[in-house]
């Protein structure tokens, strides 16, 4: 089934266009929150503990998003948690110092509570609709808007704070998420909500259970969250703070290497995304980490480091959105908003380790080219563990 096709389909076609305007909003804002914090004077630690306060809430909050998933009703929970973000962005416009950076915080971490159940809700959502190709191909859809929006958000964004400043990047972020409830207004969803009888706790025991008793899901979910060393929002901003600033202003660079990435992560799935099956996928991982170490070796002139930026792009959304695929695959119905949140918190919780390493090993006096060459490297430990598991459950 092509794109346009599955765009056609009344729910996949407007959620898309809902996740299009929200996520467009939400990276227009992140490359003013950086920004921001840089033009405080905002240490390596500092930047790196808030891009894992965005990261933090899928971790710590996965059980009880997953048991709200699945008892709410889709669009009642969507609506509730996009009025959420709307209150938490303008809020952003509250903070003028670096004094305030734990309300900036506090902030952060409801705003991202309610992406993050809303991202999971949607990924359990459709399993429930859609199967084989067509549950493969809305995942990339999925994967390509978000990498869209992370290339125009993030460009658009560094033009918008430059230009107009912060505050006005937060505001404009508010009325896009009030658009999207709009939207979100005319979705007509009929799907039988499932019945659960249990108490919370005892919802949370057996899904707790289903989980451990699933090896083959766990390996996959782990697999899957190595896709976490990917993310760069603290090496970047350090790269424009540290290496860039005296070529081009730090909001601008943040921008176009942000950019550039998701360019190529909005493209990357049209040309390997047939490619990529069970039997050949470590060799893409293999491939992500050579792409991200010659990245590193590209880091010394800015211009030039959009070559390597982009490359580091072409394969991410596949490798994303085709291990989300085999996680979804493996979950009865009853147990998805569950074990999906379960997913998505060793997930972020990856993303924050990655955060804080980049954080502190910046600190310690590792290299910024030091570190995105671990960060490659990681990816080729990350081929030999896909292999072992093929091997193992697979084969």
């Amino acid at each position: 089934m092509e794109y346009k096709e599955l765009l056609r389909h009344p729910i996949i076609g407007r959620l898309s266009l809902i996740q299009l305007i929200s996520y467009f909003g939400t990276w227009f804002s992140q490359v003013a929150i950086f920004s921001m914090l840089v033009s405080y004077g905002a240490d390596e630690i500092t930047i790196a503990l808030v891009a894992a306060m965005g990261m933090l809430p899928a971790v710590i909050l996965a059980p009880l998003i997953g048991i709200i998933i699945d008892r709410i009703p889709f669009k009642r929970l969507m609506m509730t948690l996009l009025v959420v973000e709307i209150v938490m962005t303008l809020g952003f416009t509250l903070i003028n110092s670096l004094d305030m950076v734990w309300i900036l915080m506090i902030l952060i971490f409801i705003r991202s509570s309610s992406a993050s159940m809303l991202f999971s809700a949607e990924m359990a959502l459709f399993p429930k609709i859609l199967k084989g190709d067509m549950l493969k191909k809305t995942n990339e859809i999925h994967s390509i808007i978000w990498s869209l929006c992370y290339a125009s958000g993030m460009a658009v964004g560094g033009l918008a704070t430059h230009y107009m400043g912060f505050d006005t990047a937060f505001i404009i972020d508010a009325l896009l998420y009030t658009l999207a409830i709009f939207i979100l207004l005319g979705l007509n969803i009929s799907l039988k909500q499932e019945i659960h009888t249990h108490s919370n706790y005892e919802m949370l025991k057996e899904g707790f259970i289903y989980f451990l008793s699933n090896k083959k899901i766990i390996h996959l979910i782990f697999i899957h969250a190595l896709l976490g060393l990917t993310s760069f929002d603290a090496l970047v901003t350090l790269l424009a703070d540290f290496e860039y600033k005296e070529v081009i202003a730090v909001p601008l660079a943040i921008g176009w290497i942000n950019g550039t990435r998701a360019l190529a992560l909005m493209i990357g799935p049209l040309f390997i995304s047939n490619l990529v099956d069970k039997k050949n996928l470590h060799y893409f991982f293999v491939l992500q980490g050579l792409a991200i170490i010659l990245w590193a070796f590209l880091e010394f002139n800015f211009y030039i480091s959009l070559i390597g930026v982009f490359f580091t792009g072409i394969f991410t959304t596949t490798l994303w959105s085709y291990t989300y695929l085999l996680i979804q695959e493996e979950i009865e119905p009853q147990f998805m908003g569950r074990i999906i949140s379960y997913n998505d918190m060793f997930f972020m919780l990856f993303n924050v380790c990655v955060a804080l390493f980049i954080g502190y090993a910046s600190k310690w006096g590792l290299s910024l080219q030091g570190i995105t060459i671990v960060l490659g490297v990681g990816f080729l430990f990350a081929s030999l563990y896909y292999y072992w598991f093929k091997r193992a459950y697979l084969d």
